[in-house]
């Protein structure tokens, strides 16, 4: 490991800059000495160079102290596009209803809509539409067997939105579970098998499902946006219990 005692000049801003931008408060000079192992003054000197660095570049942030600290801020001059940008996060939040909504498509998927309200007890249309507005779920087929019903999975985004490289990182629902009455709770409804089925069972009919939502989303993703409003009607009008 370095010796952190010798960490030249650039070095040190770069550790600073990383320590900063994890911390959501200001961090007084002291605390990051600290963490770097440097000593305060040559910490003191290196935030202030880097603030007029900052400045100095027009950079879209700046490093700024207050409060006794040191905080990285967005450069005033974008205040109003940074601003409407998170304000679109806020709206794009998840319920609880449409969490536990894309839950079920996630870990059950390839699932008709009747899937997802036999799993969750209630309609669940509504909330299947806004998952789709919000690109976190698509048509990805229709099941033969039970008139064309539409057929549902995630999308890329999710995967993006959740961290995840493929599907098969999903985590088992079971590792969440506190107790083994939690388990067969989450196999039962989950699984759609009976509650005697075993961890091994449940997590074969998933990478079964799983498998089945590959050989789907070989197809055009672009047919999901020529039907979009064919589906959506049905259940906007009914709210989510």
């Amino acid at each position: 490991m370095r010796d952190l005692d010798r960490m030249d000049s650039g070095s040190l801003k770069g550790l600073l800059e990383a320590l900063l931008l994890v911390s959501s408060d200001s961090v007084p000079a002291t605390d990051l000495a600290r963490a770097a192992g440097a000593q305060p003054g040559e910490v003191a000197s290196a935030l202030a160079e880097l603030s007029a660095e900052y400045a100095d570049a027009n950079r879209g942030f700046q490093l700024r102290e207050v409060a006794g600290g040191w905080r990285l801020f967005t450069h005033p001059a974008y205040h109003d596009q940074v601003a409407d940008y998170v304000l679109s996060w806020d709206t794009r939040r998840l319920s609880q209803a449409a969490l536990e909504t894309l839950a079920v498509i996630a870990y059950h998927q390839p699932v008709t809509r009747e899937g997802v309200r036999a799993i969750r007890g209630v309609n669940s249309d509504g909330v299947i539409s806004s998952l789709r507005e919000k690109g976190l779920v698509r048509e990805v087929g229709r099941e033969a067997d039970r008139g064309q019903a539409q057929l549902w999975g995630t999308t890329r985004l999710f995967l993006e939105h959740f961290g995840l490289r493929s599907l098969r990182e999903l985590p088992p629902l079971e590792d969440f579970a506190p107790d083994e009455e939690s388990r067969r709770f989450i196999r039962e409804r989950l699984s759609g098998r009976s509650i005697s089925s075993t961890p091994e069972e449940a997590a074969r009919d998933m990478d079964d499902e799983r498998e089945l939502l590959d050989d789907y989303g070989e197809k055009d993703e672009g047919a999901d946006a020529a039907d979009g409003g064919a589906d959506s009607a049905a259940g906007e009008g009914e709210r989510d219990e």
